[in-house]
């Protein structure tokens, strides 16, 4: 093992122990302020205390993020600064643009909510928590954004050895970034939406206060409008795959050879004949190039080398994240059709909310390990190659001791996270003060 690595490795963990916290970040804030406005417009008090406690998990959600996204940008500075002196005239606009607009607009608003409660307006206040979301998603689309460009490198050019942004809205408007921003996204609220299930169930199994139901209702139709989104969205990335990266398209199917009417693999041994043509092109009897054809071809291209990526993670990742995913949307679309008509949710599926509660992590994780480990062995697609992308002056010892602090740090926080949420959730919703009848009577008049 050498430094690079280790420096993989430690990008990686870090990575996905951060991951854990961004799309419940991004689907929570919109789900609680959904929950304010349900508040705003009708004036019922659930919605209030659902929006307070809800609200609560979201925040220690948020600075825990915060905490963790800190070490990605050290990262690219101590491990990888061959890679930050190849990109960086490229990303320092989107990272610009998500630190300086999105981030900063999602801190002070949420800053303007934690504290005006009772203080501002409460249209101005109900703003806020919009306002803050909103921004949330902005980050995630600046930073998909130049992940994407990494993928399929455009409105660039390369001097010096170092690429150069030559247009600024081809890189934002990437069609890897245009497919990849919504699937991501609409990922992130059935990663909320079935966080919102796991904890309303656990109240639903403890007492029948109508509120939990309302709670999981709003977040059973989340779940399934965003399953919807993430399918539509998944059909245009694998056309795209099949058309920028087909090594990974090969990989994440386990296709070597060239082959026309490729089939799709359920499992080693079990395949659907011409479905991963179709998924890929629309056409059950077009050719999907295989990874050792790839391989020829490629070496022709840039020299001697694997440009294969790791295909066993690629191939079962990409089988975690369809399989957990859908059974997170199942179980959603099943709630909403066992609650119609105002009936209660069944104890037993109660039961399974929270247990299935590590299903649509998993799932956003294994997209994750896909999107990734699938570009292997380029950090940008076509331009630089991982392992020359390692800063040169870093020894495999620093490297080591840098991973060995931040994985005793994260365990910390993650021990800290579990207590505070745990902690919370069990707490429950707090009581509110009764508004005036005068307000009761009239909640349109109270902003």
């Amino acid at each position: 093992m050498d430094a690079l690595d280790l420096a993989r490795w430690q990008f990686g963990v870090t990575t996905v122990y951060h991951f854990l916290f961004v799309p419940l970040t991004i689907g929570l804030g919109v789900f609680v302020a959904g929950l304010q406005t349900a508040w705003h417009r009708t004036g019922k008090e659930h919605y209030l205390r659902l929006t307070k406690f809800f609200g609560k998990l979201f925040l220690i959600n948020f600075a825990m993020g915060v905490v963790t996204g800190i070490v990605q940008e050290f990262q690219f500075g101590m491990n990888w600064s061959e890679y930050s002196t190849f990109v960086g005239d490229v990303f320092g606009a989107p990272l610009a643009m998500e630190a300086l607009l999105a981030f900063f607009m999602e801190s002070t608003f949420l800053g303007l909510w934690i504290f005006g409660w009772e203080r501002l307006p409460k249209k101005v206040h109900l703003a806020c928590i919009w306002a803050a979301a909103i921004g949330s998603n902005l980050s995630a689309y600046f930073i998909l954004a130049a992940n994407a460009w990494m993928k399929h490198p455009v409105g660039y050019e390369v001097v010096d050895g170092r690429a150069r942004m030559t247009d600024l809205w081809a890189v934002l408007t990437n069609p890897t970034a245009i497919a990849q921003v919504p699937h991501v996204v609409a990922a992130a609220f059935i990663v909320a939406g079935g966080f919102v299930l796991a904890v309303s169930g656990y109240w639903l199994l403890r007492t029948k206060a109508p509120m939990w139901r309302s709670a999981a209702r709003a977040a059973l139709v989340m779940t399934a409008l965003a399953g919807a989104v993430v399918a539509g969205t998944g059909d245009t990335s694998a056309r795209l795959l099949y058309e920028q990266q087909p090594m990974k398209l090969a990989a994440a199917e386990g296709l070597q050879r060239d082959t026309a009417g490729a089939p799709f693999s359920i499992a080693p041994g079990i395949e659907i004949p011409g479905l991963l043509s179709l998924l890929a092109t629309h056409d059950p009897t077009a050719t999907v190039q295989g990874t050792e054809d790839l391989q020829a071809k490629l070496e022709q291209q840039f020299g001697p080398g694997d440009y294969r990526p790791d295909q066993t993670i690629v191939f079962w990742s990409f089988r975690v994240m369809i399989v957990f995913g859908l059974t997170a949307v199942a179980l959603s679309v099943l709630g909403l059709w066992l609650t119609r008509r105002r009936r209660e949710l069944p104890p037993w599926l109660a039961r399974i909310m929270v247990l299935a509660l590590p299903l649509p992590f998993l799932a956003m994780i294994s997209g994750w390990l896909l999107s990734e480990i699938g570009r292997q062995p380029w950090t940008v697609t076509g331009e630089l190659l991982t392992a020359a992308s390692v800063s040169p002056g870093v020894s495999l010892t620093e490297v080591a001791i840098s991973l060995t602090i931040f994985t005793l740090l994260y365990g910390g926080l993650a021990v800290a996270e579990a207590v505070l949420l745990t902690r919370h959730v069990r707490k429950g919703p707090e009581q509110t003060e009764p508004a005036p009848a005068t307000e009761r009577l009239q909640p349109s008049l109270m902003y």
